[in-house]
């Protein structure tokens, strides 16, 4: 599980791009889907009930067309004129229309008196009839012409091919002779049509749902593709930035080594060499009994002190103890002492007591901007006069070098410092700090600023145990 959740940089990038891109590529097929559906099912219902409504439309038509047949018959004719009811079942049989077209009667008893193509329900009882889904039938239909007319639907057998399909029923009722007269008109085709409707609509929103789920992917691909360039590409790039720090730090570990090794050759090995002249020469000396002896042993013990205290300022040089021992204000005050005394360049650096609250990274830093400043003034600027200054503040430290030499000036020798410049760049990135160098003919302004977190908490006081 610790190995699935610690993913690399590259993909948590991969993740942070895709992550709401599916996201949004989902919420979209949703809603699309969801309104497609919506849409579809209100056009359909519409449509639904235009045709129903047509439909019924027709068979209100098709009942006053059977009135018209037999009102002649019906009008003047008492309650118990049996010729004319035998008249109008006939003029009712023979008026069949289409392929399952036709009119029935009941009587409110629920006897069935017409029914042309299903001739098997003449003369029977169905009262209490219903349809394969437990819909009442004749029961329903006789209520309905009893209160003068309505419709009815029901699931009922086709007189053409037998099998059971939706009716839609129009019945009314002759109150004189107590009769529901009716026709019926089947709605399979409009429910089919209804069907294949909600089939294409589901169709459409499926290949919706292909589209976008293949745009995303081509994004993803694309994403993907993009990132694994980039990721290509930055790897090179950071590879060959590692390849020039690498190189820049053999560069700088080189010329160190080399400016330790004249150090030690112009300083102490001329020492050491004169000191071991004086010491034969005062061996000699002795052997040939020369009061001068102990002159000699005197100035080759001075020479040995002069070795002595070499050792020290190179060992000062490559790290300085006072840095760690008192803190970053006293050493640059021993730096700039150091250059003031070597170089004979008026000096003068002011500070503000930090108390050691800067961690040990920022201190090391700031030393080593300041000594390869004070390094660059002395070979390259033709400097008379320098200024440093080091202070805390609300937003951290800085470290500030001004100079009044010939600046940074195109053509000049100090225009491409080099591997110097660099250095103080680069540790000022490692602690996230910034350096800003203002050149101009009349010098050079060198500032170091390094932020609050490298800031120590002020330590507290220790508490005096009572006596």
């Amino acid at each position: 599980m610790r190995r699935m959740l610690a993913l690399s940089y590259g993909q948590k990038l991969f993740a942070l791009a895709t992550v709401p891109l599916i996201l949004a590529a989902a919420s979209i097929a949703i809603l699309v889907a969801v309104q497609s559906r919506q849409l579809a099912n209100q056009e359909i219902a519409t449509l639904e009930r235009q045709l129903i409504a047509a439909k019924k439309a027709e068979l209100k038509n098709y009942i006053s067309i059977a009135r018209t047949a037999f009102y002649d018959v019906y009008g003047p004719a008492l309650p118990d004129d049996e010729a004319a009811k035998l008249k109008v079942t006939q003029i009712l049989s023979a008026m069949i229309y289409g392929q399952d077209g036709f009119f029935f009667v009941y009587d409110y008893e629920g006897n069935n008196l017409v029914s042309p193509r299903q001739t098997e329900l003449i003369g029977r009882n169905w009262l209490g009839l219903r349809d394969v889904n437990g819909t009442p039938v004749v029961d329903e239909l006789l209520r309905i012409a009893r209160f003068g007319g309505g419709y009815h639907s029901y699931d009922w057998p086709k007189p053409s091919t037998g099998e059971t399909a939706r009716m839609v029923a129009y019945v009314v009722g002759l109150q004189d002779w107590r009769w529901a007269i009716g026709t019926g008109i089947f709605i399979d085709d409009v429910l089919e049509g209804v069907a294949s409707a909600r089939a294409a609509t589901e169709a459409r929103v499926r290949r919706t749902f292909l589209w976008i789920g293949a745009i995303t992917v081509g994004a993803l691909l694309l994403v993907f593709g993009s990132g694994l360039f980039i990721n290509i590409r930055e790897r090179r790039l950071a590879d060959a930035k590692l390849k020039a720090l690498t190189q820049r730090i053999f560069d700088t570990q080189e010329e160190e080594r080399g400016r330790v090794a004249r150090e030690l050759h112009d300083s102490i090995s001329q020492i050491l060499v004169a000191v071991r002249y004086a010491l034969e020469l005062a061996a000699r000396r002795v052997r040939s009994g020369d009061a001068r002896a102990s002159e000699t042993i005197t100035g080759a013990m001075d020479g040995l002190n002069g070795a002595i205290q070499e050792v020290r300022r190179i060992s000062r040089d490559l790290r300085p103890g006072v840095l760690d021992d008192l803190g970053l204000g006293p050493a640059l005050q021993t730096l700039t002492d150091d250059f003031a005394r070597r170089t004979g360049i008026e000096t003068e650096f002011e500070t503000v007591v930090f108390r050691n609250r800067l961690d040990k990274d920022a201190k090391i830093a700031l030393y080593r901007i300041a000594q390869e400043a004070l390094t660059n003034i002395e070979r390259h600027s033709g400097a008379t006069r320098v200024t440093l200054e080091a202070f805390g503040h609300k937003s951290g430290a800085t470290l500030r070098i001004r100079d009044n030499g010939c600046g940074m000036a195109e053509g000049s020798d100090n225009h491409n410092p080099g591997l110097g410049l660099r250095n103080m760049q680069e540790r000022m990135d490692r602690l996230g700090g910034a350096l800003r160098i203002l050149s101009t003919s009349d010098g050079t302004l060198i500032e170091a600023k390094v932020p609050l977190s490298h800031m120590l908490p002020p330590e507290k006081p220790m508490k005096v145990p009572a006596q």
